[in-house]
């Protein structure tokens, strides 16, 4: 097989697929493809992939791989670090054999993965989850012996402006099916109308829908600067010795952001604020709950998380039960409409239907005839 197209290249997927266009050939450098990063890639219109690394490394069973490859799309693995060395962007590149040409000249090869060849690695995968586990319950319990205080009990919470108390709060990350969950909530969004938490990417997945986030969460690595200067409070994720990895970004900006310094993640803050600014309900879209979906996130452990969802789960849902406890009601606008659309659907067949018309002609004689007209 061989296929032509124009060189994009990233480091990073995220960052990478929001300027892909469709036909060019995508260069990066991920480790064990996340479900995410697929999606995005294939959402691009790539025709194929080159991956400086394994795609699927067989530590944990990761499904990315499978679905670029189950959507058409060529996926070169393990080409090595010298693509990057030798491919700008823009050049045009052709993909023969497992190998890497610009015009005739080679520039690297590596193992084309197929259906097949993928379903294999998931399978071997499968056999590493037990030790993967222990490894992660290891590191989630370390971390409850080093960390637990600053989340169990109160932790510095920014002061915000947006009133939090006695409202619901929807917590929006870009995770796991984080669309379809936007699309079921969207008449709850509208109707209920809670306060819009945005973890980074999440404030853009808003804004797609016509939403403004209230608040934007996180270390901003995945968020757009569209999205920054919407309006929304921006409250920048810290790390623990201080540093802030988006403090730059957002001074360039001129965006004035508090910062929060707290060993979890973005979306555990998010949670949190919600939590510690008496929420009635706090309502979870995107967020990660499962070990796989940690591993792609490519977290060692969850105790964080754990912790912060012992600490709100009185008052937390998630997004999908959401669809199945709230039922909108139809807007007092339709009901005319729907009353007006039957009658007109009665008038039509009535005109249209002989019998029916002799029927009504009948007993219109007959109330005539009773009344004595």
């Amino acid at each position: 097989m061989s296929l032509a197209g124009i060189a994009q290249k990233g480091r990073k997927t995220k960052d990478l697929v929001k300027r892909l266009t469709p036909g060019d050939i995508a260069i990066i450098d991920h480790r064990d493809i996340d479900r995410v990063s697929a999606e995005g890639l294939v959402a691009s219109g790539v025709k194929a992939v080159v991956n400086a690394a394994e795609s699927s490394s067989g530590r944990y069973p990761n499904v990315g791989p499978g679905i670029v490859v189950g959507a058409g799309i060529l996926l070169l693995d393990a080409v090595g670090e010298v693509i990057f060395e030798q491919v700008d962007d823009g050049d045009e590149l052709r993909i023969e054999g497992g190998c890497v040409y610009r015009g005739d000249e080679l520039l690297a090869q590596g193992t084309v993965l197929d259906e097949a060849e993928v379903s294999a690695r998931l399978d071997a995968a499968e056999l590493q989850m037990d030790a993967q586990m222990e490894l992660f319950v290891k590191n989630t319990v370390e971390y409850l012996e080093r960390e637990s205080v600053s989340l169990i009990y109160d932790p510095v919470v920014p002061v915000v402006a947006t009133e939090i108390r006695g409202r619901q709060a929807l917590v929006v990350v870009r995770g796991y099916d984080y669309v379809q969950d936007i699309k079921t909530l969207l008449p709850y969004i509208r109707e209920v109308k809670p306060v819009l938490i945005a973890v980074d990417g999440g404030a853009d997945a808003l804004l797609e829908r016509g939403f403004k986030p209230d608040i934007i969460l996180g270390d901003m690595d995945s968020v757009s600067d569209k999205a920054l200067l919407c309006g929304a409070e921006v409250i920048a994720h810290a790390y623990e010795d201080g540093s802030c990895p988006s403090r730059k970004r957002l001074e360039d900006l001129g965006i004035h952001a508090q910062e929060w310094r707290l060993a979890a993640t973005s979306e555990d803050l998010g949670l949190l604020l919600a939590w510690e600014k008496k929420a009635d309900l706090i309502v979870a879209l995107g967020t990660h709950s499962n070990l796989v979906e940690y591993l792609d996130k490519g977290r060692s452990g969850m105790a964080s998380s754990f912790l912060v969802r012992l600490k709100v789960g009185t008052r937390l849902v998630d997004a999908k039960g959401v669809s199945k406890l709230y039922r909108s009601a139809p807007p007092l606008w339709q009901v005319p409409v729907l009353i007006g659309a039957a009658l007109v659907v009665i008038v039509v067949v009535v005109m249209l239907s002989a019998p029916i018309r002799n029927i009504l002609r009948i007993l219109w004689l007959n109330i005539r005839t009773n009344l004595g007209i």
